[in-house]
């Protein structure tokens, strides 16, 4: 084995080829090409087999990357796979889409100027690989379960859970208000970082395992829901939400109300249906398309990425991202930055806007230029306004990507006894994933909030365990949330 791996010394990093930029603004396609078998192989063998794997520490997942590393260095990628999945429902999507860079990739105990093991496009290559060559069988539970588990949303988290669920035989049914599974997967990420056809396969194997799926099913107490909560609960022995968390934060200051100013997850999710072929009248009417504009995006994060690598796409005039803090401390993925820039989005850092100019449409920014000053509470350094800094940026298209809140889930569903904490979150026993209603958990971002895909997928896992304990158990007392 030592003969195979440790190659970093004097094998570079090399990641997967990039798309050209003229090439890649012409279409919504992923920008990185795939590894061919001999790369694969290649930056595998870099892997140094560590005593202690801080990759597999820092991912959420506990993936054991070296071995599958290891064994894709000697070709069994078959056995990668296993190893892979066994601990991942969706290797080929985190492959993709994990920000590789703040977790396995940027704890990886190579030194600097060797740089990490590109681990990202290794498992991508690997669940791919599986799904072509026939691998990626479907789940055949040892016995079939008489009881029936209900998952509210069909996102990351929901759909880990159901596929875990239904390896230990139970009849899984998954509900969501979209006509396709997949949640923020398919409507918030742009296809250049996960094409729609890599989780509509994942969602064709998931019914082959038996899932139900009830799409277009709104839950909750209101006139156009499909079913009641109350009615779900008595339909099934036990309830997982995974709703995830989609109300926008919103942006006060004058001109806030001007037509053109729109939320990040409006403008993606009419970007992405429109990709998918689907009549978006806010788009065919210009309110949610860049084209012609100049786009100004407030926010860091990834959805921030997402939406002015979406605008240079469409035909955007400017593109602009409007962020109060410094690179440095910029939240969303740097590789997501570097990729942005070499599109032509043009970053303002150190500047937060105080208000918005305009009649009935928006023309413009108002924006202040910001200083970093001492760590509050949380660590991270606070920022104030630099006194007689105003300049202002020339807007028709301003998109708010500030983050997202949780709806108001007692008043939806109609249950007063489930309990949420002060940001409104789901207020769970962090053991038992129980919520405050017995026979009902919860999982994902409205849990621990907007978070990574990658932390759904793991709280969806952990969940569906405590739900199989549950229902083994019927007769235990179910513990209250904490």
């Amino acid at each position: 084995m030592a003969e195979r791996m440790l190659k970093f010394v004097h094998t570079p990093q090399k990641i997967p080829q990039k798309r050209a930029v003229d090439m890649r603004l012409q279409d919504f396609d992923e920008i990185y090409s795939r590894f061919d078998p001999a790369r694969a192989s290649e930056q595998a063998s870099r892997c140094s087999q560590c005593g202690v794997p801080f990759c597999s520490v820092h991912c959420p997942l506990g993936n054991n990357i070296p071995d599958w590393l290891r064994l894709t260095t000697e070709g069994r990628l078959h056995e990668a796979y296993e190893v892979s999945s066994a601990t991942n429902s969706f290797p080929e999507i985190c492959g993709r889409i994990c920000p590789q860079d703040r977790l396995c990739e940027g704890n990886c105990v190579i030194e600097k100027g060797f740089e990490s093991v590109t681990i990202g496009a290794v498992e991508r290559y690997i669940t791919d690989t599986a799904f072509e060559n026939g691998w990626v069988k479907p789940v055949k539970p040892v016995a079939e379960r008489p009881e029936t588990v209900a998952i509210v949303g069909a996102g990351p988290g929901g759909l880990a859970a159901a596929e875990r669920l239904r390896r230990q035989g139970y009849q899984v049914h998954v509900y969501d208000r979209y006509d396709r599974p997949g949640g923020l997967m398919i409507y918030g990420i742009p296809g250049f970082k996960l094409e729609k056809e890599v989780v509509l396969r994942r969602w064709a194997y998931l019914e082959e395992c038996g899932i139900h799926f009830h799409l277009n099913c709104a839950i909750g107490n209101g006139e156009n829901d499909t079913l009641s909560f109350a009615e779900l609960r008595q339909k099934h022995a036990a309830v997982i939400i995974a709703t995830g968390v989609y109300k926008a934060r919103d942006i006060g200051g004058p001109g806030a109300g001007l037509a053109g100013i729109v939320p990040a997850l409006d403008y993606l999710t009419a970007s992405n249906k429109r990709g998918l072929g689907e009549s978006v009248p806010e788009f065919d009417s210009g309110i949610l398309n860049a084209e012609g504009k100049r786009v100004v995006v407030i926010g860091g994060g990834d959805t921030a990425m997402d939406c002015v690598r979406t605008a240079v796409r469409q035909g955007a005039t400017s593109v602009q991202c409007l962020y109060r803090r410094d690179r440095a401390n910029m939240p969303g993925s740097l590789r997501e930055v570097k990729n942005a820039e070499e599109e032509g989005v043009e970053f303002v850092w150190l500047s937060a806007p105080e208000a918005f100019l305009g009649d009935a449409q928006v023309t413009g920014v108002r924006a202040v230029r910001m200083h970093l000053g001492l760590p509050d509470t949380s660590g991270r350094q606070s920022v104030e306004p630099v006194p007689g800094s105003h300049f202002n940026l020339g807007a028709d298209l301003v998109i708010k990507a500030l983050g997202f809140d949780p709806e108001d889930m007692p008043k939806m569903f109609g249950e007063k006894g489930l309990e949420v904490s002060r940001w409104g979150t789901l207020r769970i026993n962090h053991r038992s994933f129980m919520t405050s209603i017995p026979g009902v958990f919860a999982a994902g971002d409205i849990v621990r909030g907007a978070s990574l895909v990658v932390w759904a997928i793991k709280d969806g896992q952990d969940a569906a365990a405590q739900v199989h304990d549950y229902i083994q158990q019927p007769a235990t007392v179910a513990v209250a949330a904490e």
